[in-house]
């Protein structure tokens, strides 16, 4: 079996309303899709984070060296495109361009053997994952206090047991819509924040103090992702978690991450930082440091997908309690026109709890009128 193709799906699609984090304002989501082909007519189907053009042109500077290539070797094939572009692109969109890659070649894989990829990533220790409501944004209309509150219940309606807010607006604000959504969703709902590293470590402080009785599960990206002494300083000054990483890319990158010390959760984007190959990988380092490892996911079914079967393969935080807590899903509950629409048959939750796919490969199906519907090529 050899590659014979490769490409890549660059698509958009306009929101009903926009809405923000901490650093922007969303009108419309955009994704970037891979689809490789081989001459025994198996197809993977990979998905970049981050600037879909940008990650496009990546894959395909990269194409021509995989045509012809052996799809089954993945590990060969990911050290060959980073060893040839490691001058250039130790990190960032060659990199995310790469884990797209990386995981429509696993596709390929589990397609081949007919079996779901975590299989071939050492087997499940989970079939199905709690997963937390990622939402929470802010609205161009509206009192942020009232309608995140009701945005929040709402989840905790669903059956989902952890929500995320978005924070990063103003320390006193932030701390305003935190009191907010834990009085509208109680005391037993797990509460995330994440302030998209809108922060220094001075405001994040402030923001943690305010904010830490009102049983924060984790406080997500507080200040920039290059300011690791930061990082160190939040950590070392609250008594909530601080997670971050979605910035950070391969092995190497949170090799120098966990030494530092900085970080209690860490949180690769399986799009951004590698594929399912090098995630794999992060997990194992991650667990021989003791630092909990929770998945960053902000994309399609296919990236939705594709965390799923790492997630399946994740060791528990704590593997020797009776009681292991266990790795979270990020689902995204904002509007995604593709996302929605994408999978023959989307990825939803039931009562907050997801299951792993265990068709082949991703074991998904996507829908190619939806591709050609959101194709903006």
């Amino acid at each position: 079996m050899i590659i014979t193709g490769v490409r890549t799906h660059v698509l958009e699609a306009r929101l009903s309303q926009p809405f923000a984090y901490s650093r922007a304002w969303y009108d419309t989501r955009t994704a970037m899709v891979v689809e490789i082909e081989t001459d025994v007519g198996l197809i993977g189907w990979g998905e970049c984070y981050g600037p879909a053009r940008m990650t496009a042109a990546v894959v395909q500077s990269v194409a021509p060296w995989l045509i012809g290539e052996d799809p089954l070797r993945t590990d060969y094939l990911w050290q060959m495109i980073y060893t040839c572009l490691r001058d250039h692109g130790q990190k960032g969109v060659v990199i995310e361009g790469l884990s797209g890659i990386d995981i429509a070649l696993w596709d390929i894989k589990g397609k081949h053997f007919g079996v779901p990829a975590h299989r071939l990533l050492g087997g499940p220790l989970r079939t199905e994952v709690q997963a937390y409501a990622t939402g929470l944004y802010r609205r161009k209309s509206g009192d942020p206090l009232r309608y995140l509150a009701e945005e929040a219940a709402g989840y905790v309606a669903e059956g989902f047991a952890a929500v995320k807010l978005k924070v990063g607006f103003g320390v006193d604000e932030d701390a305003a819509v935190t009191r907010a959504v834990r009085e509208a969703i109680g005391p037993d709902v797990a509460l995330m924040v994440d302030a998209n590293h809108a922060y220094d470590a001075v405001a994040a402080i402030r923001l943690g103090r305010m904010i830490e009785p009102y049983d924060i599960g984790w406080f997500e990206e507080p200040v920039p992702p290059e300011d690791v002494a930061g990082y160190r300083a939040v950590k070392a000054a609250l008594s909530i978690p601080v997670a971050g990483g979605e910035c950070e890319f391969t092995r190497f990158g949170f090799r120098d991450l966990l030494v530092s010390r900085a970080i209690d959760i860490i949180q690769p984007d399986t799009c951004a930082a590698g594929g399912l190959s090098e995630c794999k990988k992060i997990a194992d380092m991650a667990e021989a440091f003791g630092v909990r490892y929770n998945p960053h996911v902000w994309g399609t079914g296919i990236a939705i997908a594709a965390s799923l079967q790492l997630l399946a393969v994740l060791p528990a935080h704590t593997p020797v309690s009776l009681a292991p807590l266990q790795p979270m899903l990020e689902f995204d509950r904002t509007e995604h026109p593709i996302r929605q629409s994408l999978l023959v048959q989307p990825i939803e939750h039931s009562g907050g709890i997801v299951r792993v796919p265990d068709g082949p490969g991703l074991g998904i199906e996507v829908d190619r009128d939806a591709l050609a519907r959101f194709s903006v090529r």
